[in-house]
């Protein structure tokens, strides 16, 4: 039992391993409690001493479902659509063992489901998991259990048949390798009940459970809909921009500034080309490059500048992606240029930059993401001059292990990932990432030994409150550096900014980030990912 609240996160379906990830950073790197809540697509999992020559009926990819080794107790088990997975990463004495946390998350599952009506269901003496009908002659298992408790912390945790396909789990397995007993879902049980209407159950008990009985809780969009991206881009109109706008309401935001609305003195740049700005402009252009700092119109140019800081994008100019907020074309892409490795580093050399920053377009038409392209980037820099430090703001890479290790191995000494809002709003302003990827890409970096970085823009709506539980969550896996800034809008075919952030709500953030273990957090009305950049590296690499 802890005093404070339990964060509850409902992610809505993310694939199994993202979400291991995601789990064992919280698990090493975190000390708040957190109950994640989630469904999977079709995946087979096991703990080390399964028995798979038995249990596994069907090779998983011909029934489309992955089979992954996990650090759990247990046999193999099944995770799907439509069975809500609870994993409560929280802080639990040791002395209380494992067995204490399983009968804990058994009595949270059973309260659940009688109070969805469900009248003779309990556990059963020598079996995990719960079951309904136990008082019969034919007991029928609902949910299963696996869990890990090491070092006073859980993982792992339930999966709760809700509206589950239950073939996956009668014909393709023998489920955590019990051959003789049934498995059930609610809808089978006459029981008809949505997930979320299942997980606001579980959340409100789960808080009594390991919390002080209140909730810190926020959700991703509960609609399922992969293909429904937002194929906007510059020049376009507004008539496909209305996609976007639709998903803002539907998440709670349904009005905005004008894009003719006057701006607060806070956020009227003051550009100063000096010596050292015009010197960098000079070298830009000789090598045929292109600066974030000048695409995007950055307020802090001259400074970053004249700080011998810069960020090249590389990758070309044109992006696979349409979020909401960004400027940067959308029209096919070209082929990776060969040479700009060398050029960026000869560009970096020639102006004895102290710290460069690789900035990309998302490149999904790639097959690494186009990572191998910036780890190159990264090498040719370290070779041209070994003094300057590299930070690399990439995206998601689609979640891929091999396509992101490319980067990894190259050691930027920054790997910057922006998670870029909170998690009600991801899908109105970036629909072709979620918010559980991008923690888990940041945690598969933490993990890998990296310095990790995220940023996010305010004033989309989003409320202050939800601006803390995004800083938890970001501390929870371990990230070092965060900035946030000021939201404001490209074009009239871009979101609306729904409100100007007063300077001392960034300086409240800075100090709760600070407060729960975040190393760096640059925060202010015109910040932007790349400010600061090298000072908040080094003030983090001299902590560690």
């Amino acid at each position: 039992m802890t005093s404070g609240p339990l964060r509850v996160r409902w992610l809505g379906r993310v694939p199994y391993r993202e979400a291991l990830a995601l789990q064992q950073s919280m698990f090493e790197h975190g000390s708040l409690d957190h109950l994640l809540l989630l469904e999977h697509p079709h995946v087979f999992t096991h703990g080390p001493r399964a028995e798979l020559s038995s249990n596994v009926l069907v090779e998983p990819a011909s029934v489309g479902a992955e089979l992954v080794s996990v650090k759990r107790g247990g046999d193999v088990t099944y995770h799907g659509p439509g069975q809500l997975v609870g994993y409560p990463i929280v802080n639990v004495p040791n002395a209380l063992g494992a067995s204490d946390h399983v009968c804990a998350i058994q009595r949270l599952v059973v309260g659940t489901l009688q109070e969805l009506g469900v009248a003779d269901v309990g556990c059963l003496d020598e079996y995990p998991g719960v079951w309904v009908g136990v008082s019969g002659p034919n007991p029928r298992k609902i949910c299963a259990i696996g869990v890990r408790l090491a070092h006073a912390r859980t993982m792992h945790g339930f999966a709760l048949n809700v509206s589950t396909d239950m073939r996956y789990m009668r014909d393709y397995i023998v489920p955590c390798g019990i051959g003789d007993k049934p498995v059930t879902s609610l809808a089978e049980e006459g029981v008809v009940v949505s997930l979320q209407q299942v997980a606001d159950i579980v959340a409100r008990r789960a808080a009594e459970l390991w919390g002080d009985g209140t909730i810190e809780r926020q959700d991703v969009a509960w609609k399922h809909v992969p293909t429904d991206l937002a194929p906007f881009s510059r020049g376009e109109g507004p008539g496909l921009m209305g996609r976007a706008l639709v998903r803002l309401e539907a998440a709670g935001v349904a009005e905005g500034l004008s894009i003719s609305a006057r701006k607060p003195e806070w956020l009227r740049p003051k550009v100063q080309l000096g010596t050292d700005v015009l010197a960098m402009k000079k070298t830009v252009r000789d090598h045929g490059l292109v600066t974030v700092c000048e695409e995007a119109g950055c307020p802090n140019l001259s400074e970053c500048w004249a700080a011998g800081t810069a960020t090249f994008m590389v990758l070309g100019e044109r992006c696979t992606r349409a979020c909401g907020f960004c400027l940067v074309d959308t029209r096919k892409p070209e082929l990776p240029d060969a040479d700009e490795p060398r050029r960026v580093a000869a560009a970096v050399a020639s102006s004895d930059l102290q710290h460069a920053v690789l900035t990309m377009v998302a490149r999904d038409d790639l097959v690494d993401g186009g990572f191998a392209h910036v780890a190159a980037c990264v090498h040719a820099i370290r070779d041209a001059r070994m003094g300057t430090t590299v930070e690399t703001l990439v995206s998601d890479a689609k979640g891929d292990d091999a396509s992101l290790q490319l980067l990894f191995d190259a050691r930027p000494d920054v790997f910057n990932h922006n998670i870029e809002t909170v998690a009600r709003l991801q899908r109105a302003v970036r629909p072709s990432a979620s918010y559980s990827r991008s923690l888990s890409v940041l945690a598969r970096a933490k993990a890998a030994g990296l310095v990790v970085k995220s940023g996010l823009m305010v004033g989309l709506g989003e409320t202050s409150d939800e601006v803390d539980g995004l800083l938890a969550d970001l501390a929870t896996v371990g990230v070092d550096i965060v900035t946030i800034g000021q939201y404001l809008r490209p074009t009239s075919h871009h979101l609306p900014v729904a409100r100007w952030v007063e300077p001392a709500e960034f300086t409240r953030w800075a100090t709760l980030g600070s407060s729960i273990g975040i190393g760096h957090v640059e925060a202010s009305p015109l910040t932007r990912s790349s400010y600061h950049a090298g000072e908040a590296a080094t003030q983090v690499r001299v902590r560690t």
